[in-house]
């Protein structure tokens, strides 16, 4: 079976490393039915891969709860200590999406608004990630492009606070392992089929607030809000990633 360019991707992102990659060890072609939001879905001309089921062990899944918080219908609620985010439906109730948190999103607190949304965006390191770990981040300083091979994923949600970029941002990710955990980079990370759904339902100028640590712990609970671990950064081939590039160009090309 040949993969396409975002599968292979993934399938290496997944065990950590793209120079490392190996086959998958759960069987991806069947989900159970409350998570079938999770299987091989088409986004524009683009075919998102399932996620591995051996990612979506309880509570790493989309799901309705109860919601007991006081904001308002409409709102996004992240917990970068519990690895959730929260979009409230209804009064007393919500969506839960599992998320990953990397640095620059356990740095943020309090409430911000979306100014911006981006279908498959293009990603371009800060400097700062450059200057702090250039082993991982200076092959890609010339950026890649949106599209399969993007860090960003499938969507962006861009938070601003009084007009200003908060350089706070939700998106999408091809690193399933990452989701439920914290990293040493980025912000905010969703499976690419979850980005795809909240994406949908957020309009421009939604109110997020993102919870402090004892937030998360009024609301969560102790336990639940350190959950997942502290991932090593995540050491990836350039070479793989630029050719997912160049072959996703060569495929629209030939379309």
């Amino acid at each position: 079976m040949t993969l396409s360019p975002l599968r292979a991707l993934a399938l290496c992102l997944g065990v950590g490393s793209l120079a490392a990659c190996g086959a998958p060890t759960e069987d991806i072609d069947t989900l159970p039915a409350e998570l079938s939001v999770y299987g091989a879905m088409e986004d524009d001309d683009i075919t998102l891969p399932p996620v591995e089921p051996m990612y979506l062990a309880e509570p790493n899944h989309r799901a309705a709860v109860l919601y007991t918080g006081p904001e308002e219908p409409g709102t996004i609620v992240v917990d970068p200590y519990a690895k959730f985010l929260y979009y409230v439906d209804a009064p007393g109730s919500a969506t839960r999406y599992p998320i990953a948190v990397g640095r620059e999103g356990r740095g943020f607190s309090g409430r911000a608004t979306i100014q911006r949304k981006e279908h498959w965006p293009g990603w371009t390191p800060t400097a700062n990630m450059l200057r702090t770990e250039p082993e991982v981040y200076g092959p890609f300083a010339g950026g890649i492009p949106g599209g399969v091979a993007s860090p960003l994923g499938a969507r962006a949600l861009y938070l601003y606070r009084g007009g200003n970029d908060t350089r706070f941002r939700i998106h999408g990710t091809n690193d399933m392992a990452s989701i439920g955990n914290s990293s040493t980079a980025g912000c905010i990370r969703l499976f690419n089929q979850d980005i795809i759904d909240l994406f949908d339902k957020a309009p421009m100028g939604t109110e997020v607030v993102v919870r402090t640590y004892d937030e998360s712990i009024a609301q969560e609970g102790i336990e639940m809000a350190n959950r997942g671990v502290e991932l090593p950064p995540t050491i990836v081939d350039p070479e793989v990633v630029y050719a997912a590039v160049e072959a996703e160009k060569a495929r629209r090309a030939a379309e």
